[in-house]
């Protein structure tokens, strides 16, 4: 029975907070359910907009003044910087092509020389070697030495 008679304040507060909540939930929903709320809160935002377009525009003018450069322009300077760089890697690859393909290019040609120097080679081995075969070239040879 001492336990009854004490006077519980948790519980106390627990029962104001029921009604509280309740009572509070039922204008809450009534009165985000009503057309003039939507409006209030397109007006706020409205407000809001304009707000920070004031706020853009005034910070804008103020960095003009001072010279330094807006967010937008920033972004314009990375936007060629990036445009620059692609080109600049463009020209790098055709430069390399250009400089790998005259290389091979020499290259080829040098092969080609040296080609047609064993060529000459080879023929005068192959003659060199016919003669050498042919009995009456080899006793005008001999009788040279």
């Amino acid at each position: 029975m001492t336990n009854q008679s004490m006077l519980d304040p948790f519980s106390l507060w627990k029962s104001m907070y029921e009604q509280t909540e309740s009572n509070l939930s039922e204008v809450i929903n009534e009165t985000l359910k009503k057309e003039e709320y939507a409006e209030l809160l397109g007006q706020v935002q409205n407000g809001f907009l304009q707000y920070q377009q004031l706020i853009q525009s005034t910070t804008d003018s103020y960095l003009k003044q001072i010279n330094v450069p807006t967010r937008e322009e920033i972004s314009s300077v990375a936007s060629l910087i990036i445009n620059l760089e692609e080109k600049v890697e463009s020209l790098d690859e055709k430069i390399d092509d250009k400089l790998l393909n005259e290389t091979v290019s020499s290259e080829i040609n040098k092969l080609k020389t040296s080609i047609s120097r064993l060529d000459k080679k080879m023929n005068q081995v192959i003659e060199a070697l016919a003669n050498d075969n042919n009995p009456s070239s080899t006793t005008t040879t001999s009788k040279d030495n």
